[in-house]
C-alpha cells in the first residue's frame, strides 16, 4: 500500500469518525471538537485530490471561524441541553426516516455514476501542468471574471452593513461612553477638591 492510498484511508475514516461521534456526542462542546476533526480531515481528502486551495479555504473558513464561533457559543451560552434532548427525542423517528432516504439517494446516485472520457483532457485544457490550480483559479477569476467577482464582494458588503442596520438598536436606558466628550471637557468644571478635616467624612 501506498502513502497516498494509506492517507486517504487515515484522513476518510478520521471523517467518518469525527461526522459520526459529532451526531451523537452528548456533550455539546465535544461534538463541536469532533466537528473540527471531521474538517480537517476534509482538508486532508483535498489535498490528496491536489485541491490545495479548497483544503486551505475549508480550514481558514470552517476551522478557524465557524467551528470556532459554534464552540464559544456553546460555552459562553447557559442552555439548558437536558431539555433540547427531551425535545429532540420526540422527532427522532422523523430524523431516521429522513437519514434511511437520503442514504437510499446517496447510493442510488453513486451506483450509476461513472467518469466521462473527456473530463481529464477538458481539465487539462483549463488548468495546464506547468500551473497549480490555485494559481489557474487566480488567473481565472481576476481575469475572465474580474467584474463579477468585484460585484459578489460588493453584495456581501451590502449585506454585512444591512445586517447591522438591522440588528442596531439604541436603547436610552443604556449609559455608552462618548469618547471626545472625555477627551474635550474641562478639568476646571469637573473637577473639585475639597479639604477634608482628619476624622470627618465627607
Amino acid at each position: 500500500m501506498s502513502f497516498a492510498s494509506f492517507a486517504f484511508y487515515l484522513f476518510a475514516l478520521s471523517t467518518i469518525i469525527g461526522g459520526f461521534f459529532t451526531v451523537v456526542g452528548r456533550n455539546p462542546v465535544h461534538s463541536v471538537l469532533w466537528l473540527i476533526l471531521s474538517f480537517l480531515s476534509a482538508a486532508g481528502l483535498f489535498v490528496l485530490l491536489g485541491a490545495e486551495f479548497v483544503a486551505m479555504l475549508l480550514v481558514i473558513v470552517y476551522v478557524g471561524a465557524v467551528a470556532v464561533l459554534f464552540l464559544f457559543v456553546v460555552m459562553m451560552l447557559d442552555v439548558d441541553f437536558a431539555e433540547l434532548k427531551a425535545e429532540m427525542a420526540q422527532y427522532l423517528p422523523l430524523a431516521l426516516f429522513i437519514g434511511v432516504v437520503l442514504l437510499m439517494q446517496l447510493g442510488m446516485a453513486f451506483g450509476v455514476w461513472s467518469a466521462s472520457e473527456g473530463a481529464q483532457a477538458a481539465r487539462r485544457s483549463i488548468t495546464p501542468d506547468d500551473v497549480s490550480n490555485t494559481a489557474a483559479l487566480g488567473l481565472l477569476l481576476y481575469d475572465e471574471y474580474f467584474l463579477l467577482f468585484q460585484l459578489a464582494g460588493l453584495i456581501l458588503l451590502v449585506a454585512m452593513i444591512g445586517a447591522i442596520v438591522l440588528t442596531l438598536r439604541h436603547r436610552k436606558d443604556v449609559k455608552r461612553q462618548n469618547v471626545l466628550e472625555q477627551m474635550y471637557r474641562d478639568p476646571a468644571k469637573t473637577l473639585e477638591l475639597r479639604n477634608v478635616k482628619p476624622g470627618q467624612g465627607l
